[in-house]
């Protein structure tokens, strides 16, 4: 596996290469996109990226766990989690690369 991890300032950067925009409107435009994605997750809907893959938002029930140190029951708190299920395009691109 690689150290490295893709940053906002790695995606303005492809952008301004890619398209040609300044540095600051590909940023501009990187933030725009993250905000609307933020945004509808936040709302409750989910945002489908052709391709790519699906983030969803999920509402868990309150359940009992228990602390695996201690074998102690510890109630959990109903909460929200977002979700990400990649696209069949995706897996396959991604275990394409892991046979180079």
């Amino acid at each position: 596996m690689s150290d490295k991890t893709l940053t906002r300032m790695d995606l303005s950067e492809a952008v301004f290469r890619e398209v040609g925009l300044s540095r600051n409107d590909s940023a501009n435009l990187v933030e725009s996109v993250l905000q609307h994605i933020s945004d509808a997750l936040v709302s409750g809907e989910s945002v489908k990226i052709s391709s790519f893959g699906t983030f969803s938002v999920r509402d868990k029930a309150a359940r009992i766990g228990r602390n695996p140190k201690t074998g102690e029951e510890v109630p959990i708190h109903p909460r929200r989690v977002m979700t990400f299920r990649p696209s069949h395009l995706m897996k396959d691109r991604v275990a394409a690369g892991n046979s180079r």
